[in-house]
């Protein structure tokens, strides 16, 4: 198994996926919704269980944005 996160495009059907997504947060507070999100990534996390690979997600994901305080604009680079 390569130890190296995969960014390419992976999903047999990303807009089903995407669906099914906003669909489990349908009707939820965003507080729910942040639990939602929260328990997925875990699973995902669990399911990967590699540390090399999810530090490197972590770090892709945190990339180019700001702490909070720094700026009230959300900007995500690339």
């Amino acid at each position: 198994m390569p130890r190296t996160l995969n960014t390419e495009p992976n999903l047999d059907a990303p807009d089903d996926f995407y669906a099914a997504l906003v669909d489990a947060q349908r009707g939820l507070t965003p507080a729910q919704s942040q639990q939602v999100n929260a328990r997925l990534v875990l699973l995902l996390a669990n399911h990967i269980g590699d540390a090399r690979v999810l530090e490197q997600a972590l770090a892709r994901a945190r990339q180019g944005i700001l702490p909070a305080g720094a700026d009230e604009t959300l900007r995500v680079t690339q």
